[in-house]
């Protein structure tokens, strides 16, 4: 049931603000055969799926699971990038952490595994691990967190791969090169199984492999970035091996990419192939004054944008501090249920996705601190996806109640939703969305309860006869009568 009110021309702003932002709506298209070049391939458009997705889920899995430590010190952006690589709180990158000199991972790990204990020696405990991992329940998991899209880390900067590649890593021995089991391949065809999209992480510009020299500063992790032949020759077979065997939808690189690359190639067959496909903006060279390459969206890491972008970004973070699995990380160290859905309506009121970080226990297994967080987000999109999915921004992205409680906006078809971040203590929800014209319908979303609406000075007011049930957000829908 709805209440009516007079509406005129925030209906109107809210069916033009799709065209403020470069999305892929409209019809479909034959899509344009893309030449290896960057100025060809920088005509390629955002597909429309990752405009309407809104919420991905990134797994970082490998090795770095089987110890599971870090110092849960804070998020990237709160602590002091003097303090960041010697205590570094994301667990994947242990082997970093553990050939600094005098870090608490170095510590930590001497006394746990012994001096002689080598990084590379977790593989053999990795691999019995996996062993119990069942794919498919990873991605209900996924699925009934409200995501549309998984992205898996293939080869993080340790250099071991989660799949059987066939291109030889000569600085590792074998048995320690990559998973036994075929984790790229079972958990692509699982997510696909449960109706989402499958992206590929990979770590183009570092590899400790092919690298020993520790990073210790911000300024060493592009000055470490591999422009070798040879390794980027080995990247280039990585990438075409994983498109060729598993067909992902999004090639999601890392921490740049080698000069010496024929990625243009890759990234021409890559769309040519796949009319969904899409790149992110990190697959740079990463040298000062290099020419920039093709990206189809940008992707702040534990960060968020003030305003609405008009280019298309994915925010990605971990539940925690950390990506990895940390079992050092409590209840204190993880984002709460609130934060995070009103994490996620902020981020799609300004044209972002959140890639939301689980890090698996080196069995598979998501840590019950992470999967309550999962499935408390699916609860909330369960009733709410409608004010988040296939959504764009509206003329703006923020407002308040009369109350001061935060509202984001967001805008689909002729309708406009009002997402307040809380818990209205007062029966009425006044909201200023502009100013008075025709009849408009409103309505809760996901609640067939009525709503009594006025509207009047450019303010919507909105009482529920019976209250307005406990939730962490509520979203308003506001459309034509």
């Amino acid at each position: 049931m709805r209440g009516t009110l007079p509406r005129r021309s925030f209906l109107a702003a809210a069916s033009a603000a799709p065209a403020l932002i470069r999305c892929g709506g409209g019809p479909p298209s034959p899509p344009p055969d893309f030449e290896p070049n960057w100025d060809s391939l920088r005509t390629h458009e955002v597909p429309q799926w990752f405009d309407d997705a809104k919420l991905g889920i990134f797994v970082h899995w490998g090795l770095y699971s089987v110890p599971g430590w870090a110092t849960p010190i804070g998020e990237l952006g709160e602590v002091d990038w003097d303090r960041w690589f010697t205590n570094n709180p994301y667990s994947e990158w242990y082997l970093n952490s553990l050939r600094i000199d005098g870090s608490p991972t170095q510590n930590h790990h001497r006394e746990t595994f012994g001096e002689d204990f080598g990084y590379m020696d977790f593989a053999p405990q990795f691999n019995e691990a996996v062993r119990a991992w069942d794919p498919a329940a990873m991605a209900g998991l996924f699925r009934e967190a409200g995501a549309r899209y998984v992205v898996l880390t293939t080869k993080h900067h340790d250099g071991f791969t989660l799949w059987p590649s066939a291109v030889d890593n000569p600085h590792l021995p074998p048995g320690q090169r990559s998973a036994e089991r075929d984790i790229v391949g079972e958990l692509t065809a699982a997510v696909r199984t449960a109706g989402m999209r499958m992206g590929f992480y990979y770590s183009g510009g570092l590899d400790w492999s092919f690298n020993s020299e520790p990073i210790e500063t911000v300024q060493q992790v592009f000055s470490t970035i591999l422009h070798t032949r040879e390794f980027a020759d080995y990247a280039d077979a990585h990438w075409r091996e994983l498109i060729a065997s598993y067909d992902p939808t999004i090639l999601w690189n890392d921490i740049g990419y080698p000069e010496e690359c024929d990625l243009a190639q890759i990234v021409a067959d890559f769309y040519n192939a796949n009319p969904d496909g899409l790149i992110n903006n990190r697959f740079q060279i990463g040298k000062e004054g290099a020419p920039p390459r093709h990206k189809d969206f940008d992707t702040p890491e534990y960060a968020k944008m003030d305003e609405i972008t008009e280019d298309k970004w994915e925010t990605c973070r971990g539940l925690g501090f950390s990506f990895g699995y940390n079992r050092v990380e409590t209840e204190e160290h993880t984002i709460g249920e609130a934060e995070l859905i009103h994490l996620l309506a902020d981020i799609v009121s300004k044209n972002g996705n959140l890639l939301l970080n689980a890090g698996p226990m080196a069995d598979g297994t998501i840590p019950e601190l992470q999967a309550s967080r999962l499935r408390a987000l699916g609860q909330w999109l369960g009733k709410n996806g409608d004010a988040i999915y296939g959504t764009r921004p509206w003329t703006r992205a923020t407002g308040e109640t009369a109350e001061g409680i935060p509202v984001r906006f967001t805008t689909k078809d002729d309708a406009l939703y009002a997402i307040v971040l809380g818990q209205p203590s007062a029966s009425e929800v006044r909201l200023e969305i502009g100013p008075e014209g025709e009849s408009a319908d409103v309505s809760i979303v996901g609640d067939d309860r009525p709503v009594e609406a006025s509207y009047a000075d450019g303010t919507l007011a909105l009482r529920m006869p019976d209250g307005l049930g406990e939730a962490h957000a509520h979203a308003f829908r506001v459309g034509q009568a």
